[in-house]
């Protein structure tokens, strides 16, 4: 199995990759990791310790790919 990561971690990643792009204009949150989930976008794949949830970072890569050109239109930059 690959590596999960938790929520703030998948925003984390997900920020660094909108940062390439978008010179730190979209940042992602954890409450957007939040909507990816419920909108169908991202997966949890397990829970932590904590009882929290983890995804896959192949799906955290999928989501923020199909969820880019709307946070960058939102933040006033064109599609990438």
């Amino acid at each position: 199995m690959s590596q999960l990561y938790n929520g703030a971690e998948a925003a984390a990643l997900a920020t660094q990759w909108r940062r390439l792009i978008s010179a730190d204009a979209a940042r992602v949150t954890r409450p957007a990791i939040c909507n990816w989930v419920n909108r169908g976008h991202l997966k949890v794949q397990g829970l932590d310790g904590h009882g929290r949830p983890l995804y896959a970072l192949k799906d955290i890569a999928a989501a923020e790919k199909a969820t880019r050109p709307r946070a960058l239109r939102l933040v006033g930059i064109g599609a990438q």
